[in-house]
């Protein structure tokens, strides 16, 4: 846990900040902390300032010490982050491994597999490139733990805690590398599922959508022809009012856009920890919409997720649960 050390003068004992993770992650989720504390500590007896905890508050921070103020609030912002990195990391060969192992728990739909091996995948501090990459395939095991736990019957409270920390995750990611823009992709993926799940609060809805704007602009920005934001922002296209100026068809191009980008894409990096999925997930993306539009065309998603699975055989969500439906479908009269 980061402790930050403030050195006081006459009037100004030195104190010491014990950072409560779980008011860090609902700070920065814009959550209700009201039941956690920050601790002031005299750094030289240990003893509480004032002799209490300071109660943190929705949508501001605690009532602090006077003369701390600012640099308290500046020390939090800059430690808001995922849980802090060990002593000793791991070797970027036993990372491979275990990023090698997530990925495929995400095809297979093993949501077991990819909660363990999150824990297993701890975070790094030596390499700042190496540490930002491991904070993202931690997010992506959380995130595709939660997109599998939609197929499933599982409780919207687990998988709303599941895509929060994967945010907290990929927020460090783009911290450590602030060019990074697959971790803003991860995170405007996340911060979408977590306002479909909160649909119903409107307040909610707003600060999430809040979160999600800046990271969008940002990563439109910088990468407009990246396959896998076009792979996220097209379900959000085809789910969006058109008084947007979104449709089927418009949200249908953008995964035709990302599934050309995709195939030109392919093969540009050769290193295990950098994101290059994406075809696959693109071609199961229009097999959905072919599937799901107004006026379906169900030779073609038949054909598209049958593409999808040629490029990996051992995806569950295809092969078990979309191609069934487009069997299903065909059945009934047109």
């Amino acid at each position: 846990m980061p402790v930050l050390v403030l050195l006081g003068g006459k009037d100004r004992p030195a104190l010491s900040l014990k950072w409560n993770d779980e008011w860090r992650s609902n700070l920065a989720r814009g959550g209700n902390s009201d039941s956690t504390v920050v601790e002031f500590l005299n750094a030289d007896h240990g003893a509480a300032v004032a002799g209490t905890h300071h109660q943190v508050h929705s949508g501001g921070p605690p009532t602090y010490v006077p003369g701390y103020l600012d640099m308290v609030d500046a020390w939090l912002r800059v430690h808001q982050t995922a849980p802090a990195a060990p002593a000793v990391d791991l070797p970027r060969e036993q990372v491979v491994k275990i990023v090698a192992q997530i990925q495929r728990a995400d095809y297979e739909g093993d949501r077991v597999a990819l909660k363990r091996l999150y824990g297993e995948l701890t975070p790094v501090a030596q390499d700042a490139k190496l540490a930002s990459r491991v904070r993202y395939w931690r997010g992506f095991a959380l995130w595709r733990r939660a997109m599998n736990g939609f197929n499933e019957s599982v409780d919207p409270k687990e998988l709303e805690e599941d895509l929060k920390q994967a945010v907290n995750e990929f927020d460090e990611a783009v911290r450590l590398d602030p060019g990074f823009v697959d971790g803003k992709v991860g995170a405007i993926s996340c911060l979408s599922n977590l306002i479909f799940l909160n649909q119903s609060k409107p307040t909610r809805v707003q600060e999430l959508v809040a979160l999600a704007m800046p990271l969008r602009k940002e990563a439109e920005a910088a990468e407009p022809e990246n396959c896998r934001l076009l792979w996220v922002l097209g379900p959000i296209c085809w789910y969006a009012p058109p008084e947007r100026g979104c449709t089927q068809d418009k949200a249908m191009d953008m995964i035709k856009k990302g599934l050309e980008a995709a195939r030109k894409q392919k093969g540009v990096t050769n290193d295990p920890l950098e994101p290059s999925w994406g075809e696959p997930e693109l071609l199961a993306a229009l097999a959905w919409a072919n599937l799901r539009r107004t006026t379906p065309d169900l030779n073609a998603a038949e054909q598209n997720a049958r593409s999808a699975l040629e490029l990996v055989p051992y995806w569950h969500y295809v092969r078990d649960i979309l191609i069934p439906q487009i069997q299903e479908a065909k059945k009934k009269p047109h």
